[in-house]
């Protein structure tokens, strides 16, 4: 019986792949046709990949769209790791529930509230759309994404590692340097990537905060796809794939080296004992 569950359960999986990667390669797969359209593949070709890079416009969007994600990803980590760190030092459970509550909100409201709830608040302060209301809206919806996956962390945490610290006479500084960002780093990464990720895939919030003169990737498709969709987006989608296996494979060293590091330390540990 459990070895049928586990068949079931591996034939899932294979199915849940097949339909998820199929849809992707056969996008980039049309990103070599000959043709204009994805009825027929005509031969294969690297006109669209030219088109894409002779298109300076997508080439400036792109750029755009990767910076937004950048800088976006790096300030709501930085401000997401302070506030996992506050929420994690509220000593009152209500509080810290009410905290964790309100940043839960942000994350299951539907993201054309949120957008529509930027678009009013920059349009009463007068902040013009374009680049700068779209970096500040993504760092507002991916710092409580950031703040989830750092908080855990803290959570695994032992409370003696800080009291043997402050005993020893660090200081907070130190303490926060050497015993808590060491703990909290997987988080951290985990968060920062996270959020890149959610920069990069989000329309609805970015589509109603941008302004005349500048537009991101998903924006600027959904544009062009109400034109009639060429097959310069299947280049660009193709692009698009491996800047995001590149950020996995990444993300997958970097893991890969934490995890050498802290057997390292358990074994230099027990060695040591």
């Amino acid at each position: 019986m459990a070895n049928r569950s586990s068949k079931l359960g591996r034939l899932y999986i294979i199915i849940v792949f097949l339909l998820l990667y199929i849809p992707i390669v056969y996008l980039i797969l049309y990103s070599f046709s000959k043709g204009t359209t994805m009825t027929n593949f005509n031969g294969f070709t690297l006109t669209h990949y030219g088109e894409l890079f002779a298109d300076k416009r997508m080439l400036a969007i792109f750029l755009d769209t990767i910076l937004i994600a950048l800088l976006s990803s790096t300030f709501s980590t930085i401000i997401g790791t302070m506030g996992a760190l506050a929420v994690n030092n509220t000593k009152r459970r209500h509080q810290r529930e009410t905290l964790l509550s309100l940043n839960n909100i942000l994350l299951v409201s539907p993201d054309v509230i949120i957008g529509a709830s930027f678009l009013i608040f920059f349009t009463a302060l007068k902040v013009p759309l374009g680049f700068w209301s779209v970096l500040l809206s993504h760092i507002a919806f991916e710092i409580p994404i950031v703040l989830l996956m750092v908080l855990p962390r803290l959570d695994e945490m032992s409370p003696s590692l800080i009291n043997a610290a402050n005993d020893l006479g660090a200081t907070t500084g130190q303490t926060l340097s050497r015993i808590v960002l060491p703990v909290i780093q997987p988080g951290i990464i985990a968060g920062f990537f996270m959020a890149i990720t959610y920069s990069l895939d989000d329309f609805a919030v970015t589509f109603f905060v941008t302004g005349n003169g500048f537009s991101t990737l998903s924006v600027e498709i959904y544009s062009r796809a109400r034109q009639g969709i060429s097959l310069e987006i299947n280049a660009l989608a193709g692009i698009m794939f491996i800047f995001s296996l590149i950020l996995v494979v990444v993300y997958y060293f970097i893991e890969n080296h934490n995890a050498s590091k802290l057997k390292k330390q358990d074994k230099l540990e027990v060695t040591g004992k």
